[in-house]
């Protein structure tokens, strides 16, 4: 993969195309409209935004010492390596964080001047704190354990209620609720991909929740998470948030029953645990475009 998308984690973007997808799915659900053009710069804004949290976390783990320390990189953790490989340039690489976050501002101010209110311009700009401050200077939430409460935020309410709103321009307690499932398992991401990084962490005062917890009871977290995500969806059902259709949802628990086994069994083994790694994303992905699907099938049936 050329460097530069091997530095903005180009897999990984799903993270905020999926919860863009439903906030704007839901919102045609409940209004029968949908404006695209509103939707493709909400999409390519919150993509440039991301691209310039995921730049600016390989800046902030490069100026740590974080990823130069990760002795045993895999393909889903232990950064993306174009710094330490020498592929680009550190400074390179924080320009390109600070012009892509400038240019997704750029997008969500045009969305605040030409819809109601000034939603947009709160919830973007809370976004972007959380996403430059998770490794920037002086907070750094990963490295104080808010690491996964910032991820499950920034790409749960925060992406889903701004699609929503975008769209219907009106805030939405439903937008909120139907995030919760896809912000629980974007936070699953970052704590198993958390395993892997353990020791390098540890070396370098990068306390995730595996290095506070270990790595045992950093699993049985992670397997509680888990359960929360499957018993959130059957909830939102139940009060009628999702509709009925959303249960297909379920038809990913063959991947789920994947992730809790291979966790449970390699917590503990580095490369035995990949394939948990690259389950658990996909689960982010799959449970979000179930919901998406259970929504434009309720809609249209």
């Amino acid at each position: 993969m050329p460097a530069w998308l091997r530095a903005i984690r180009l897999p990984f973007l799903t993270a905020t195309a999926v919860p863009v997808a439903l906030g704007s799915t839901a919102a045609w659900h409940d209004t029968g409209g949908f404006l695209w053009p509103r939707f493709w710069i909400a999409a390519v804004g919150a993509l440039l935004i991301h691209i310039g949290v995921n730049l600016a976390n390989e800046y902030g783990d490069h100026v740590t010492g974080n990823d130069a320390a990760n002795l045993t990189p895999t393909p889903v953790s232990g950064g993306s390596r174009v710094i330490q490989e020498g592929l680009i340039a550190p400074r390179a690489i924080l320009g390109a964080s600070l012009a892509s976050l400038v240019l997704g501002g750029c997008l969500g101010l045009y969305l605040n001047a030409v819809v109601r209110g000034n939603v947009i311009l709160a919830l973007g700009l809370i976004g972007i704190f959380l996403g430059y401050f998770y490794s920037g200077s002086p907070l750094r939430l990963g490295y104080r354990g808010l690491g996964e409460v910032a991820v499950a935020v920034g790409f749960g309410p925060l992406t889903v209620v701004g699609s929503y709103y975008v769209q219907v321009e009106s805030l939405s307690g439903r937008a909120f609720l139907i995030s919760l499932p896809v912000g629980i398992l974007i936070a699953l991401v970052l704590l198993i991909n958390g395993f892997p990084d353990h020791d390098a962490d540890l070396a370098t005062g990068k306390r995730t929740l595996v290095v506070l917890l270990g790595r045992r009871r950093a699993v049985a977290l992670y397997h509680a998470l888990l359960l929360a995500a499957y018993t959130s969806v059957a909830t939102l059902v139940a009060v009628h948030a999702l509709p009925p259709f959303a249960l297909i949802a379920f038809l990913s628990l063959p991947l789920a029953r994947r992730a809790y086994v291979v966790s449970r069994d390699n917590y503990d083994r580095l490369h035995g645990l990949l394939p948990a790694n690259v389950a658990t994303i996909g689960l982010h992905s799959l449970v979000g475009l179930l919901m998406i699907l259970g929504f434009a099938l309720d809609r249209l049936v």
